[in-house]
């Protein structure tokens, strides 16, 4: 450990000590939840750290149905790195993410793939239209998240389909809230390629619109994550198979695509996992 401007950060020998430090703890961890099961202590607890922008689709009916068996879930969201590093530490039992983590002490299992769509205004000319030129997108103001090394990143995935649309020399501002993204979207500011099931709300409130452009679709795939050689008790295997076995996509939205009147009386109401993300 050495000390800079900042604070105390690890060292080279730290970094490289800190993933067997790390399993060592997890596993102690499942070693405490083994004798807790065998006592018969172990009252069906399953942990799960979830990207928050997931609980817009049918995983949350998903994690009602586990909750309907009278087992307890304990529930965390973070942006798709962080669910890894949750379930690497033992933090959490179970994780799930946009793209896989080749981790080798983890297993990553694909249950998934969500469309990203084009998202605008309301007002915006061609929202709810196909459009089949992308170069009709070429003046507007894209929105991104902050690009990452990782390639295996919303940012990464969104710049190689701007490149493959040949739209890499477009304006482009990053921001690093998805959240943000969408008010600014909102306000006519900006469009941006985003998850589908982010903007479930927003459709059905019809403050935001999509645009059909073949040559920008594209899917992201959902990983469920958990440790390969980790301790699962019987509540964490249980949900394991119901996410593992149950389909994903999005909340259906009703009026989709159509132009919101305008109305001093439309209100947004709160999703039951709200959260601001850097990184998906």
């Amino acid at each position: 450990m050495k000390e800079d401007r900042v604070g105390s950060v690890l060292t080279e020998a730290g970094r490289t000590f800190l993933p067997y430090a790390e399993a060592v703890l997890a596993a102690l961890k499942d070693g405490a939840q083994a004798v807790r099961a065998l006592q018969g202590a172990d009252h069906g607890v399953a942990s799960l750290a979830i990207v928050g922008t997931l609980a817009g689709t049918t995983i949350v009916e998903q994690l009602r149905r586990f909750s309907a068996r009278n087992a307890r879930l304990e529930l965390r969201t973070a942006n798709s790195f962080e669910v890894s590093d949750l379930v690497r530490r033992g933090d959490v039992s179970l994780g799930l993410r946009y793209f896989a983590d080749s981790a080798p002490e983890l297993v990553s299992q694909q249950i998934a793939e969500e469309r990203l769509v084009v998202v605008c205004s309301a007002q915006h000319k061609w929202g709810g239209k196909r459009l089949h030129d992308p170069e009709e997108l070429r003046f507007d103001q894209w929105l991104a998240l902050p690009m990452t090394r990782h390639r295996g990143s919303f940012a990464q995935l969104v710049a190689r389909q701007l490149a493959s649309a040949r739209l890499d020399n477009v304006p482009v501002m990053i921001i690093d809230s998805l959240t943000a993204q969408k008010r600014l979207i909102e306000a006519g500011i900006g469009i941006a390629l985003l998850p589908e099931s982010s903007i479930q709300e927003e459709l059905r409130l019809e403050t935001l619109c999509t645009i059909d452009i073949p040559p920008l679709q594209t899917t992201v795939p959902i990983h469920l994550l958990y440790r390969k050689n980790g301790y699962l008790n019987g509540a964490s295997r249980t949900l394991l198979s119901i996410i593992s076995n149950g389909p994903v996509r999005p909340m259906t939205a009703t009026r989709r695509g159509r132009k919101r009147k305008s109305s001093p009386r439309h209100k947004r109401k709160s999703s039951p996992i709200t959260g601001s993300f850097s990184s998906m």
